[in-house]
This record gives C-alpha cells, sequence and structure tokens, in this order.
C-alpha cells in the first residue's frame, strides 16, 4: 500500500533528536514561552527575509491574531479566494469583518487578480491571499491593487513554507500566517503557528495579544488570547527546520516526475519560471474524480481531497456567503491530491503514475 502520508515515516529520521530537544525541555523547568520559542521566532523570521515572527497555538489563530491586530471598524470587508480552505473564512468571521469572496484563476487555484477590484468597496480593508497547496499567489498585480486602494495585504501560507514568486518568499510581502499542522512541509507533532511581519509596533501588538493582550505581566493594554507557540513544539520545528530545504527538494523531484509522467488526461499542475513551487499537495484534476480516487485506491493508492466542498456551500456558512462560484466549484468537484510526502520514493511516485495512466 502506498499511502498518502505517514507521519511517523517523516519525523523517524528525527526521533533521536526529537527526544533529546523534549528531555532538555522537561530539565529546564521553562515550559512557557522560553528559549526555543526565541530561537525558533528569530531563525523562522530570517527565514522567511522578515524582520519579525511570532509564534502562536495554530494557524487559524495566526490568521485570527493579524486580523485582529490590524484594527479593522467591525463590518470591515476582507477580500479572500473563493476556494481556500474553511479555516480562512472562520478567522475573517471570528474577527468581526466580513468575508468577500473572489473566484480563483483555474490554472494556478490562487485568487485570480482581474477579479479582484470588482470586489472591493468602501468598506474593503484588506486582500487575504492564500498561497494553496504550495504555489505563491500572483503578488505584483495583488500589491499593485492594495497600494492603488489603501489595503492591507495578509497572507495564508500555510501550505507553502519557502515558496516564492520572483525570488520572494511568502510570508514576506505582507503580513505572513503560518500554519505548522504535522502534514506540513515545515510540520511540528501537534499544532502550531507563527506570524511574519517586518513592522516592529505590529510585532509588538501580536506578542501582546497571544498572552492575553499583556506586554507586561498582569498589566493588559488589549482583549488578548491564550495563543502562545508550544515550547516543546518549538524545539521539534528548530529541528525540522534545519530539513526542511531537503524537504523542499525532495518533494519538487518528485513532482517532477509526476509532470513527465503523467499521461495529459489528467490536468496537472502549472509551471512558471516565476514561481517556486513546494508542492505541500500535488493535485490532479479529473472529471471522474470520484471514480479515480476508487480505482487508485482498489490499486492499493490512497488519496485525498482538498477539498471536496467549497466554502460558500458549508453549512456553518450559510447566511454568512453568497453568490456563485462556478470556478471554485469545477476545483472542488475535480481536485485529487496524490501523494508527495518526505517519506515517499521516487518507485513509489513512478507506482503511482502507471495506475493514474492506466484508468483511462
Amino acid at each position: 500500500m502506498i499511502e498518502y502520508e505517514n507521519l511517523r515515516k517523516v519525523n523517524e529520521i528525527l526521533f533521536e533528536r526529537y527526544s533529546e530537544s523534549f528531555d532538555a525541555f522537561l530539565k529546564s523547568g521553562w515550559y512557557i514561552l522560553g528559549n526555543n520559542v526565541t530561537r525558533f521566532e528569530e531563525k523562522f523570521a530570517h527565514y522567511c527575509n522578515t524582520g519579525f515572527c511570532i509564534g502562536v497555538a495554530s494557524g487559524l489563530d495566526a490568521l485570527i491574531l493579524a486580523l485582529d491586530a490590524c484594527d479593522f471598524p467591525k463590518g470591515s470587508e476582507v477580500i479572500v479566494p473563493s476556494n481556500t480552505y474553511i479555516a480562512t473564512i472562520l478567522a475573517i468571521v471570528r474577527s468581526g469583518y466580513k468575508p468577500v469572496l473572489v473566484e480563483p484563476n483555474i490554472q494556478s487555484y490562487t485568487i485570480d487578480p482581474a477579479k479582484i477590484e470588482n470586489k472591493i468597496s468602501k468598506s474593503t480593508k484588506a486582500i487575504l491571499v492564500v498561497h494553496l497547496y504550495g504555489k505563491a499567489c500572483d503578488m505584483d498585480p495583488i500589491m499593485h491593487i492594495a497600494r492603488k486602494h489603501d489595503l492591507a495585504v495578509i497572507e495564508d501560507c500555510a501550505q507553502a513554507h519557502g515558496a516564492r514568486y520572483k525570488g520572494q518568499k511568502v510570508g514576506s510581502f505582507g503580513i505572513g500566517c503560518f500554519s505548522f499542522y504535522p502534514t506540513k512541509n515545515l510540520g511540528a507533532l501537534g499544532d502550531a503557528g507563527a506570524i511574519t511581519c517586518s513592522d516592529a509596533e505590529f510585532a509588538g501588538k501580536i506578542r501582546a495579544l497571544r498572552n492575553y493582550g499583556s506586554h507586561k505581566k498582569y498589566y493588559n493594554d488589549y482583549i488578548g488570547y491564550n495563543s502562545r507557540l508550544d515550547e516543546v513544539q518549538a524545539g521539534f520545528l528548530l529541528i525540522k527546520l534545519e530539513l526542511l530545504e531537503n524537504i523542499t527538494q525532495h518533494k519538487r523531484t518528485l513532482a517532477k516526475i509526476y509532470l513527465e509522467q503523467l499521461d495529459r488526461y489528467v490536468i496537472t499542475p502549472v509551471i512558471n519560471p516565476d514561481y517556486f513551487d513546494v508542492y505541500h499537495i500535488f493535485n490532479i484534476r479529473h472529471q471522474e474524480r470520484d471514480v479515480l480516487k476508487t480505482f487508485l485506491l482498489q490499486n492499493d493508492i490512497k488519496t485525498e481531497v482538498h477539498y471536496p466542498i467549497p466554502p460558500h456551500k458549508q453549512q456553518a456558512l450559510q447566511g454568512i456567503l453568497s453568490g456563485q462560484y462556478p470556478i471554485s466549484e469545477e476545483i472542488h468537484e475535480t481536485t485529487l491530491s496524490l501523494p508527495i510526502s518526505y517519506a515517499h520514493t521516487r518507485e513509489d511516485i513512478l507506482r503511482v503514475c502507471e495506475v493514474v495512466n492506466a484508468f483511462k
């Protein structure tokens, strides 16, 4: 069986170092916001080429805290792609703002800059881009629109650690929001997240917000949260960060095999020299997606769907989202994610290609 993901295999080469890190943490006696968090924040900020990194409890919390820190008027509108994972929408709603959906580009699956300005109103305060599947958004026109309309830019980088657009890493264009969920390219062994930015005052506000709204113990300046990056997970992430470039290169190598070997009856990700893709997910599209998924499973290959239901059709968002989004629906109905992890081998991927090609 070729599994879609096996987190034990992905992490087992680091087990000994993880154990050493946990032992040091246990014996330190300092269990919240200690040296591991400080060191990881410094190293990840450097990795992303940003001035600051603030560790928080999850990717969703990163989005919520970033939006909260912007302090827009309640009811403000935030532009967001119509095919994103629900967490992006939940963060906008939880922050008291209104999500305004914009369709993606059918080839890149990221928000279509050509469709953004038609959705901007007097209430629009931000564009929340999502670097989906490990591909950066088309940031030049997005940043131009943001400057033209004086809008904040928030980046959902949950699937795109290290992805680049014209040489610039995601998370450094605006306010970067990262998830370190275990399946991510830079995955912890539990929930974890971070926010990147280059504004010292904004970074300071995020640091306070994550810790009950407090800069100084028992003195609270904001209505805050308890959303601190766990000291244990920060220690694991410090170790994993050293491996991230190898993980990225391995996944890009596997993606290259897919791109070369898969028959063109399936739609594969687009390649553009302006983009450095990190392939958190390698998705293909096919009109008989569910039948293909079953066929692969019958041949001992597990796959996933990211994602089966678009946000505007989720029960939780009825009455909040409205409108028709045919491009998003087409993507959600046809997309299929093939195995592509650090634990997969060239032989695994060649086998997947063989079975996919036999489906016709």
